[in-house]
């Protein structure tokens, strides 16, 4: 079923405008806690315009995908919004199983982005490339299990039925479970956002770099578009724990939103928390960070079946 009802649009619409935003949170909320300045909150909006008034060199190894990827990976993270209730009720597109094609359409951006990082020949970018796909073999198990969760704890099998009244209605009976399903879900989200303790999106070394390093040849509008396309990764994960956290199952569309919008900058301040209190992990220990994330899922599936 496809549907195009006129708040769920404002409201993604919304959300994507202030994506950018919410790094700049995270980064503000680290440098306060650590005793720094800080770059503004939306340094982030000029960054992005700067890069775009700016033009683009291509090394001459590189071929269509280079170019291609970053558009794929920005189109497939707004396709990812399209499947989600960010209202807390309706997504513009929703099917059952639509949490596979969720996870499969940022599965596929990383994808593109790893291939263009390997069509660039370089040693550096292809370590990478390989880091980079090694890390989301964990990440996304551990995302399958706290979508099971969701389904086990709702009865649904599409995002849009699981979020809102069915989610608010299964708190009072798998509370523990669905804390343990974000918590895992938050997790997951520093995996795929490149923050600390998994990746600095801050560092200048290659040899400690993961997402940074894959787009060291990416310039102008092209960087650009991968740099949105991460803050709108950040918003939608957000947007997942915030829904799982606080289920929107009242009437007032506005304050559910009102509600999202404070939930993930919330989202947002929790990661620089996070980056202010932990170093970044070593890459031998990384992996086992998100293995933590598949067994609060499990633990949290566990006591939904017991």
């Amino acid at each position: 079923m496809i549907a195009f009802p006129v708040f769920p649009i404002f409201t993604l619409l919304i959300v994507l405008g202030l994506a950018p935003v919410l790094p700049g949170i995270a980064n503000r909320t680290k440098s306060a806690l650590t005793g720094r300045r800080g770059a503004p909150v939306l340094q982030l909006y000029s960054d992005l315009g700067k890069l775009w008034r700016k033009g683009v060199v291509y090394s001459r190894t590189t071929t269509v995908l280079f170019r291609l990827a970053p558009v794929v990976l920005l189109a497939t993270s707004l396709l990812a919004g399209g499947l989600l209730p960010l209202d807390g009720r309706v997504a513009l597109l929703s099917f059952p199983g639509d949490l596979v094609a969720f996870a499969g359409l940022l599965g596929l951006g990383r994808f593109f982005l790893v291939l263009a990082a390997m069509d660039t020949g370089s040693s550096f970018e292809g370590m990478g490339a390989s880091r980079e796909v090694t890390f989301a073999s964990f990440a996304e198990p551990a995302l399958f299990l706290c979508f099971t969760v969701l389904v086990l704890a709702t009865g649904q099998l599409q995002l849009a039925g699981m979020f809102g009244v069915p989610l608010a209605a299964a708190w009072p009976v798998a509370a523990p479970s669905l804390v343990l399903a974000a918590a895992g879900l938050f997790i997951v989200t520093l995996a795929e956002t490149c923050r600390v303790p998994v990746d600095d999106p801050l560092t200048h070394l290659e040899l400690t770099m993961i997402h940074e390093v894959m787009i060291l040849d990416h310039s102008g509008p092209d960087l650009a578009l991968i740099l949105y396309a991460s803050s709108v990764k950040m918003a939608l994960f957000g947007s997942l724990i915030v829904g799982v956290l606080a289920p929107r199952a009242h009437e007032q569309r506005v304050l559910a939103f009102g509600e999202l919008i404070l939930g993930l900058g919330l989202v947002a301040i929790a990661i620089g928390v996070v980056e202010s209190i932990m170093a970044r992990l070593r890459m031998n220990r990384v992996p086992h960070l998100l293995v933590a994330a598949s067994a609060l899922a499990g633990l949290a599936l566990i006591l939904l079946l017991r």
